[in-house]
């Protein structure tokens, strides 16, 4: 077995390249600071209690300054200090939550909810109670993005509780049905076109402890997100060799409609370089009898890819040189034949095809920590072993919680070496917008179409899905 090391890649920001999303934003700004369009006011409106919106004030206010890192934390790399959201900093932009950008959920209706013993019929009241306070938000006030607050105790009865350990593909199969608040909600809010962040009073409550994460950490997280969600903006984005002609990354999943009927619903996110996504819903397909396995018929295939690289061109007014297409489950001959047919359609002459899937093989290393992340180990002439999560030479330590799993790629048809295709997926995983922790397990292109899916589920087929990721995450 052939075993070797990739490079972590680097990111681009606005002065400079860096491997890290937080060190580039502290010390070279956001990669948009570049374009002379770009806003330097994000408007946020705010939901929640009195208590909670007030919460919220001073939370957006601590992050307009830097925050300290854990002061027991010996890896400075893994928790660095926040740099501040304000136009002096990275970010280039202020954040601000005004009193008329905000809405107030009564005390009564919370206790109202509470009182409600049906679980789904509790689960909906609240998502009504705040779907008409961010549609007033939305239709009479200016806002980039809508925070809503979630006071703890209308939180335990609504959250559905999951089960902690290694993220998987096989997720979304495994989740019970129950109604999600999250996804709900977002979905029946997505008409009125403002982007949501949904967040636990407790994790703002400076007076409380929750979870793992230090006030730094979070506030890179929650700012990170916000700053992306107000857009078409982006960050950071890939650092890449210029000499290379353009391509595009396209995740193709399958997710079930929430009555659990054998018909799933096909879904592509594609990204270029620049980090641009579009999201697209497809047809309904149908579950191969013999491995029970959706797979899309060679006219689906040719329609979806099609659609998405049409939409491409719309937004950046060229087609790409090469696509790449990865899905989570092998690919039929009709798959193949269809989406090949759509690229030639518009002349495009190399398409790549790459599974992208969770593997039982396991690497061990000398001594207490996991293999490296970008540890890569030939098991074929196409098929690698790639760690994307691991123990990761920046930080000085392993970041994860659990044991890291490996996922294997299964190169289908390509015109890239399996080097250059790793690189480009261990690329991928750091292009999530939504965590400046940059060991992503999958690639975004994946990663993205899943969360989607759990949120397009929500839909109606009459229901138009907004095409940005900003959306869903």
């Amino acid at each position: 077995m052939n075993i070797s090391h990739l490079n972590e890649p680097r990111l681009l920001f606005a002065k400079g390249t860096h491997v890290c999303p937080r060190r580039g934003i502290s010390e070279y700004g956001v990669f948009d600071q570049v374009q002379t369009t770009r806003r330097q006011e994000i408007y946020i409106g705010g939901i929640g209690t009195s208590h909670c919106v007030d919460l919220l004030a001073k939370w957006i206010e601590r992050c307009h300054g830097v925050i300290a890192s854990a002061s027991e934390v010996k890896q400075e790399n893994l928790r660095l200090p926040f740099c501040g959201f304000n136009q002096k900093s990275g970010f280039g932009a202020d954040l601000t939550l005004s009193v008329d950008l905000t809405r107030t959920l009564k005390n009564s209706e919370v206790r109202e909810i509470l009182e409600i013993k049906d679980r789904d019929r509790r689960v909906l009241t609240a998502i009504d109670y705040y779907y008409e306070n961010i549609k007033f938000l939305a239709q009479n006030r200016h806002v980039d993005v809508i925070v809503c607050v979630i006071p703890e105790n209308l939180y335990e009865v609504i959250s559905i509780e999951e089960i902690a350990g290694e993220e998987t593909l096989d997720d979304e199969e495994q989740q019970h049905e129950e109604l999600n608040f999250r996804r709900a909600l977002k979905a029946k809010a997505m008409p009125l076109g403002k982007p949501l962040q949904l967040v636990r009073q407790v994790s703002i409550d400076e007076t409380k402890v929750a979870g793992q994460q230090d006030d730094a950490t979070k506030a890179w997280n929650f700012c990170t997100a916000l700053y992306y969600k107000s857009g078409p903006t982006i960050p950071w984005k890939l650092d890449q060799n210029s000499a290379r002609a353009s391509s595009c990354a396209i995740g193709l999943s399958f997710y079930r409609s929430r009555d659990r009927q054998t018909l799933r619903t096909s879904l592509a996110q594609i990204f270029d370089e620049l980090g641009n996504g579009l999201i697209l819903r497809g047809t309904p397909v149908e579950i191969d009898k013999h491995d029970r396995v959706p797979k899309l018929s060679t006219q689906q295939s040719h329609e979806l890819l099609l659609t998405a690289l049409n939409e491409y061109r719309v937004a950046l007014k060229t087609f790409p040189a090469r696509v790449v297409i990865h899905k989570s489950s092998n690919f039929s001959e009709e798959e193949i034949q269809g989406m090949e047919a759509a690229a030639r359609e518009v002349s495009i002459d190399t398409v790549d095809f790459v599974t992208v899937m969770d593997s039982k093989l396991r690497l061990f290393r000398d001594g207490n920590y996991p293999p490296y992340r970008g540890t890569l180990a030939q098991l074929g002439e196409n098929r690698q072993l790639l760690y994307t999560r691991g123990s990761v030479w920046y930080y000085q330590t392993y970041p994860g919680l659990y044991i890291p799993q490996p996922i294997e790629l299964r190169i289908v048809k390509s015109e890239e070496s399996p080097s250059f295709i790793s690189h480009e997926i261990l690329g991928l995983t750091k292009m999530n917008w939504n965590n400046t922790q940059f060991d992503g397990k999958y690639p975004v292109t994946l990663g993205c179409s899943r969360k989607v899916g759990e949120i397009m589920k929500y839909l109606t087929d009459s229901d138009t899905p907004q095409i940005r990721y900003g959306y869903y995450m």
